[in-house]
């Protein structure tokens, strides 16, 4: 059984220095009302799925909350299950951790986001307005603009003229971007963080161009009436053995100014030796299509633009080693720069790609240490359940059940399960689902009801790879779809605007919170 720990005792533990790891047992919609600054979200509902990932070292000290409605006890006993040894439940929650007077925070991504805010603070990145960008763009030549989000987000929404440069590739691609010191460089994302930290990464690296951050990104693009494209498709191009040596002498020059450690491969083994008394992540930082085409066996893909974004979703133990791997060196150097500000233990693999035997593709995730909570749930193959027609019941992300679902499946959250059964018709087979059917499968196996509930075999990816039929939308609801945060460009156009002015507020208001919270563990050395 879990041990208890109150707010006091969690934060003394958090101000000693060592390894720990705070982790919200609720739904992301829930993590994103109030939670503790340093947490990572682990919904009990997709534990499984991100526990190897988030919490890579058994034996690390993990303290899990909630709200006080016992979802931090069952996360807390799953995770023992799973073998991990070291984990506590902080009593009452969010709850007490507010009664206490220490602060809570709203949003995702919140140590990034509140960071990027004090980097514009404390380093004073300029920036630009909308309006200002608009009047720059009428001019003609000499601008160019770069959207430092992932392409995926760009091609979905866009200032014309801009061109998909992930953060990471920032410097790394300059010299074959911006060949002229006279050009204007403008970095945009949708909100605010990735604009300022793309920007003075350039800054930062010394580039001879003016370079600012768009203010208040592709929201205040929208905002301010001018048109966003959808649909772009302009990439950096390929760099040359030039751009990477000029790019590798800004990167070193970053990295010495911020003391980024670059260790070898005999290091990095002796680390890996290491692993069951300190937490190690080992993380490829280059574009995804490159990291599918060829990485160190046992890192992760996280793009370095992203891992420093959203910090939070691959990172869960403060005090952990962490490695990050390219194949030059330079994103590696950057990303590393910014996560030691941050105040994580980052270092860089020298020669990360060199003379080692690469596996290829995305490793699956690993859920195999989680034994299931009961027998092995029957499973039915797509063309079964389409020629026999059951209830289904999805219990895939709810933002992955409105792009495509079963047509007619229900939508439920597998936290809350129990209660969304009493919702279904009362009659007809039950049918779990979910993205690829593992979720399904834990489902399955620890609901307790006399009704039978097989699973569909490899999920809706299977269903799809049938090529049967899809609906799009959310359809019968048997759980409220609260388990995503909803980003501002998501919600109805009716609403849109004001949210957009809201997030851009709460953004904006984020170096005042940092600035009283005693627990922030940002190091903004000073540059030069």
């Amino acid at each position: 059984m879990a041990g208890s720990m109150t707010p006091t005792e969690l934060r003394e533990r958090f101000r000693s220095g060592g390894e720990i790891a705070i982790v919200d047992a609720r739904e992301e919609g829930s993590f994103h009302e109030r939670h503790l600054l340093m947490a990572s979200c682990l919904p009990l509902s997709r534990l499984e799925l991100l526990a190897p990932g988030l919490l890579p070292r058994h034996s690390a000290p993990i303290i899990v909350f909630d709200a006080g409605e016992g979802l931090a006890e069952r996360a807390a006993a799953r995770l023992t299950e799973g073998g991990y040894t070291d984990v506590s439940v902080l009593a009452r929650g969010v709850k007490a951790w507010e009664a206490a007077g220490f602060p809570v925070y709203s949003g995702v991504h919140v140590p990034s986001k509140a960071f990027a805010e004090v980097v514009e603070h404390e380093y004073g990145t300029p920036w630009i307005s909308a309006e200002e960008l608009a009047e720059h763009q009428k001019r003609g030549p000499g601008l160019a603009i770069f959207d430092s989000r992932s392409y995926e987000e760009y091609h979905s929404n866009s200032i014309p003229g801009a061109i998909s440069v992930p953060g990471a590739e920032l410097v790394y691609r300059f010299n074959e971007m911006v060949p002229s010191p006279d050009t204007f460089v403008v970095v945009n994302c949708g909100g605010r963080t990735r604009s300022i930290i793309g920007a003075q990464s350039l800054i930062d690296a010394g580039v001879p161009n003016r370079v600012v951050s768009l203010k208040d990104g592709t929201m205040a693009w929208h905002l301010a009436g001018f048109e966003v494209a959808s649909g772009a498709t302009e990439r950096a191009p390929e760099v040359s053995a030039e751009g990477i040596a000029v790019a590798r002498q800004r990167a070193e020059a970053v990295a010495r100014r911020y003391g980024v450690p670059v260790i070898d491969h005999a290091k990095l083994a002796e680390w890996r030796r290491e692993a069951d008394r300190r937490t190690l992540y080992v993380m490829d930082v280059r574009d995804p299509a490159e990291y599918r085409a060829g990485h160190l066996p046992g890192s992760v893909m996280a793009p370095g633009g992203q891992l420093v974004q959203e910090t939070d979703s691959w990172l869960a133990v403060w005090g952990a080693r962490v490695v990050l791997i390219d194949d030059t060196g330079v994103r590696a150097r950057m990303t590393a720069s910014w996560l030691r500000r941050m105040g994580w233990d980052a270092a860089v693999l020298d020669g990360g790609l060199d003379s080692a035997r690469l596996e290829r593709g995305t490793p699956a995730p690993r859920n195999d240490i989680f034994p299931l909570a009961g027998p092995e749930p029957a499973a039915v193959p797509p063309s079964e359940l389409q020629s026999s027609p059951a209830v289904v019941v999805d219990l895939a992300l709810s933002r992955h059940h409105r792009e495509g679902h079963i047509p007619g499946a229900w939508f439920a959250v597998r936290a809350r399960l129990g209660a969304a059964l009493e919702k279904l018709p009362a009659e007809g087979e039950l049918v779990l689902t979910s993205e690829d059917g593992a979720i399904a499968r834990y489902a399955a196996a620890e609901i307790g009801t006399r009704r039978p509930v097989k699973v569909l075999a490899g999920g809706t990816a299977a269903w799809k790879a049938a090529g049967l039929p899809l609906e799009t939308g959310m359809g019968p609801l048997a759980s409220e779809p609260d388990d995503v945060s909803v980003s501002a460009r998501d919600r109805p156009p009716a609403e849109r605007e004001r949210y957009m002015r809201e997030y851009l507020a709460w953004e904006v208001d984020l170096v005042n919170q940092i600035a009283r919270d005693a627990d922030c563990r940002f190091r903004l050395m000073p540059l030069g």
